[in-house]
C-alpha cells in the first residue's frame, strides 16, 4: 500500500514546473452534452479501475507543459468553435498543483463552466484550498468517491486511507456553498449505509451519479491480476 499524499509531492515534482502543468490531450467530448476537455497528467492514486493508462502510470514520459493561460486558451477554442458552454479537466487529478489550477480559472471566461473532475483528497487535507475556489462564480466541483468506506477505497485504489479525506472534501464544499455533485465508483450491493451518512451530512439533495467502468483491455487485465474483475464484470 501507499500514503496518497506523499504519493502527491512526489507526482507534482514530476508534472509541475512553476505555474506550468503537464497535459496530453485536448479534445472535444460528449459529456455533460458538450464540454471541451484538457486531460491532464498524473494522480495521487492508483485505483486499479483507471482507464487513463500512461497519464497516471508513466507521468514521467508522458505529455507537455503548458501554462495555464495556454490551457485555457485551448479550451475556450474549442468551446467556441463547438459551440459549447462547458470545459473541464479530466484523466489524472487537476488538484495537484494548486497555482498551475489556479491561475488556469482566473484564465478561463467566466461565462464558461469550469467543471473540476477530481478524487477530492487534496480538497479534503486543506480547507484553504476550498476557500480559495470560491472565488470563481463559474466553477462546479465532481467529487468521485473509491468505494462506500475505507476499506472499500482500500481495495479499489490500494491506498493505505482516503475516503474520510474524500468525505471531508464533500463537508468543505458543503460549508463553502461551492457548486458540486458526488460520483461514485463501488463494488457493493447495498449503498445505503453511505447513502445515509451523506443524508446525515445534510447532503440528501446532492446529485449522486454512480460512474459507470469501462473495460478496456489494459483495464480489464489490471482488475484480473488483482482478483477482482468478476466485481465490475457483473455489477
Amino acid at each position: 500500500m501507499y500514503n496518497p499524499f506523499k504519493l502527491s509531492k512526489k507526482v507534482e515534482n514530476i508534472v509541475c514546473k512553476g505555474n506550468k502543468r503537464k497535459y496530453y490531450r485536448f479534445r472535444a467530448t460528449r459529456f455533460y452534452g458538450g464540454v471541451a476537455t484538457a486531460d491532464t497528467v498524473g494522480c495521487n492514486l492508483r485505483c486499479k479501475f483507471c482507464w487513463s493508462g500512461s497519464s497516471v502510470w508513466n507521468a514521467k514520459n508522458t505529455g507537455e507543459f503548458y501554462t495555464p493561460e495556454e490551457v485555457a486558451d485551448k479550451l475556450h477554442s474549442i468551446a467556441r468553435n463547438k459551440g459549447f458552454t462547458k470545459v473541464r479537466v479530466s484523466g489524472g487529478e487537476p488538484t495537484i498543483g494548486r497555482k498551475h489550477l489556479v491561475e488556469l480559472l482566473e484564465n478561463t471566461p467566466k461565462n464558461l463552466l469550469f467543471i473540476l473532475e477530481t478524487n477530492g483528497l487534496l480538497l479534503g487535507v486543506s480547507r484553504s484550498y476550498v476557500q480559495e475556489l470560491t472565488r470563481f462564480s463559474n466553477l462546479h466541483v465532481r467529487v468521485c468517491l473509491k468505494g462506500c468506506d475505507e476499506e472499500e477505497f482500500r481495495l479499489l485504489t490500494g491506498a493505505e486511507k482516503g475516503f474520510e479525506y474524500q468525505i471531508k472534501a464533500l463537508e468543505y464544499l458543503r460549508d463553502e456553498r461551492l457548486s458540486f455533485n458526488i460520483a461514485l465508483v463501488s463494488t457493493q450491493k447495498d449503498k445505503n449505509r453511505l447513502f445515509k451518512r451523506l443524508i446525515e451530512m445534510g447532503l440528501g439533495r446532492v446529485m449522486i451519479e454512480e460512474e459507470e467502468i469501462k473495460l478496456y483491455p489494459s483495464v480489464r487485465k489490471r482488475l484480473e491480476r488483482e482478483g477482482i474483475l468478476r466485481y465490475f464484470e457483473n455489477p
